[in-house]
């Protein structure tokens, strides 16, 4: 799917159905407050979700004291739907609209989020994109936790196809330049009852690359 198609796809989701009508909802965002808290970084810590949509993340981080948050999407309507949630909070937040593969950060972040969002990338020269940029944008003390559809999850989402990956193939994908921390998989129950296997694995960069 090309970058136009993929954004219209989002704007269309985000438009036509609530919080609860997708299957990625989640009051409380685990086990990435579990994997986050394990980090202990200072309040002051640059943190970035990836592909967030309006997912509760924010929230949670606001809750935990922490005011350098950037949240990017493809899609302008979730970030919009956020913002509304929080309110006056919203102004704390950096937003940003983008492609994630098109995203050029000016700065480095001590932690990156993305939970089923790198899955979505199923084109070799888009993954590779993606791989660029966290390692330009992630701070040499930094963590990169990404969650994906395991090889015992779904093979579609939202009506489109996805990557699925195991320990080895995330790491294999990364282990050049990240050093992987921990891999844990856990079972999603969605709004409507169904189970998906997720597999979240946390990595710390091996060296610095120049700006």
């Amino acid at each position: 799917m090309d970058k136009a198609k993929r954004k219209k796809h989002w704007e269309t989701i985000f438009e036509t159905k609530g919080p609860t009508d997708v299957s990625w909802y989640q009051e409380t965002p685990e086990p990435s407050l579990s994997i986050f808290r394990g980090f202990d970084l200072p309040k002051t810590a640059k943190i970035i979700d990836i592909g967030a949509g309006d997912s509760f993340f924010v929230d949670s981080l606001i809750k935990l004291g922490y005011r350098d948050i950037t949240v990017l999407d493809v899609s302008a309507k979730a970030l919009e739907r956020a913002k509304k949630r929080l309110g006056e909070d919203a102004e704390k937040i950096e937003w940003i609209v983008s492609d994630v593969t098109e995203f050029q950060p000016g700065t480095r972040y001590d932690f990156w989020h993305d939970r089923a969002a790198f899955h979505f990338l199923t084109v070799e020269e888009e993954i590779e994109k993606y791989i660029s940029t966290v390692k330009r944008a992630v701070a040499k003390d930094g963590y990169l936790v990404i969650g994906t559809f395991s090889e015992n999850g779904p093979k579609k989402c939202s009506g489109l196809e996805i990557t699925q990956y195991s320990e080895s193939s995330l790491a294999a994908r990364l282990g050049k330049d990240f050093q992987k921390l921990e891999c844990r998989t856990i079972d999603h129950k969605t709004p409507s009852g169904a189970v998906q296997n997720f597999l979240f694995c946390s990595f710390t960069p091996r060296r610095r690359e120049p700006f």
